[in-house]
């Protein structure tokens, strides 16, 4: 059974979900709704606080067990959105390349819009070709929050 546990971040109300001690879900209360306990666990501690240090900008990368649970095919764009440095964007098209599928840009486009673990499978990082912003399940203003605040810390 999944424990959960809501948090009021900058960003917003964030809820992360907690199953066996990995991370299954980090999401926007009104946006998802996730079945399970109300439980604040250690994990979920460990994770919250690490989602607080990326938004304040002590923190570009996380080190969190987490277990995504979707398709084979979700389950490859994630694991290739993983390999995206903090601070860079690449397109639809290139996730699409690199897990082998070139032809499947909009299906890589669906599978971020599924990824259950926002922020930590970094699917903001995720552009249009021509270097547009476009989908985010959190908002398109999110997206452009991120991108900024990673641009921003860069340290380069």
């Amino acid at each position: 059974m999944k424990n959960k546990y809501f948090y009021s971040l900058s960003i917003g109300e964030i809820g992360i979900a907690e199953e066996d001690g990995s991370i299954t879900d980090i999401f926007f209360r009104n946006l998802k709704k996730i079945e399970g306990n109300i439980k604040e666990t250690a994990i979920i501690k460990i994770a919250r606080k690490q989602l607080e240090e990326y938004l304040n900008g002590k923190r570009k990368s996380f080190d969190l067990k987490i277990k995504p649970q979707g398709s084979e095919f979700q389950t490859k764009v994630w694991n290739e959105l993983l390999k995206i440095d903090y601070g860079t964007c690449v397109s639809y098209g290139y996730i699409a390349e690199k897990i082998g599928n070139p032809k499947a840009a909009r299906a890589v486009g669906m599978a971020n819009n599924k990824n259950p673990i926002l922020i930590v499978i970094p699917c903001h990082r995720v552009i249009a070709s021509d270097r547009k912003l476009r989908g985010y399940a959190a908002g398109l203003s999110l997206k452009k929050e991120l991108i900024e605040l990673e641009y921003n810390n860069r340290n380069c």
